[in-house]
């Protein structure tokens, strides 16, 4: 997939859930879980054991149901590596030009992190496909995304941080293109013991929640 198609695919699903596991086995039962209540996008963090293999094995097993992204890309190596091990997508928390060149480089998207309206700027500027603003829950949440968005309206953002199933339709009523998503999905708790039915549910809650309020503001734009 080029940059064009991943970041469209990603913007379809409305969703992109953090992975940060204790094992390896772990995360990759995590997106079987996930895609199975309908979310066919995972972010694999740095933090997660052996990140590259559970990327190597997402992308090669289930690389044709599951958009396979890294988390928590800090240089422009690990970003390579990251791709070279099958991710599609690079996120960061923070901004580095250069993790953003190695991403074009190699043909594939980057949602850098930004959190004030300079950095926001900086890194669309640079050439960011969508920006991760993060952690938005700190600076006020849905509220803060729309103040950012009033003079910024064609920046993609990509909200992460205090989002949840209480909160997930204000961030898209903002203009989130995407929700970024960790522990409120990603149970850790409830995959340890088992419970993988845990995910598929609350997926399919988040994407109940999410093409709820995308159809109301749809609406709402023709009205």
């Amino acid at each position: 997939m080029n940059r064009e198609q991943i970041v469209r695919r990603i913007e379809e699903i409305g969703i992109v859930p953090v992975v940060r596991a204790p094992s390896g086995e772990l995360a990759v039962r995590a997106a079987r879980a996930l895609r199975a209540g309908g979310i066919e996008v995972i972010e694999i963090t740095m933090t997660v054991p052996d990140a590259l293999s559970v990327m190597h094995e997402i992308a090669t097993r289930m690389g044709r149901d599951v958009l396979v992204g890294a988390g928590t890309v800090l240089t422009a190596d690990a970003a390579r590596g990251c791709i070279e091990a099958g991710a599609e997508f690079i996120v960061s928390p923070g901004l580095n030009l250069e993790v953003i060149r190695a991403a074009h480089d190699l043909g594939k998207a980057v949602f850098p992190g930004g959190l004030t309206p300079t950095e926001v700027i900086t890194a669309w500027s640079a050439g960011a496909d969508a920006v991760k603003v993060f952690p938005c829950s700190a600076m006020g949440g849905a509220k803060y995304l729309r103040a950012l968005r009033a003079p910024l309206p064609d920046v993609k953002m990509l909200p992460t941080g205090g989002v949840n199933l209480a909160t997930a339709r204000d961030f898209i009523e903002a203009g989130a293109v995407a929700l970024g998503v960790g522990g409120e999905l990603v149970d850790a708790a409830a995959l340890a013991a088992g419970k993988d039915e845990v995910l598929t549910e609350r997926a399919r809650e988040f994407m109940s929640v999410v093409s709820a309020a995308r159809a109301e503001r749809k609406g709402g734009a023709r009205a």
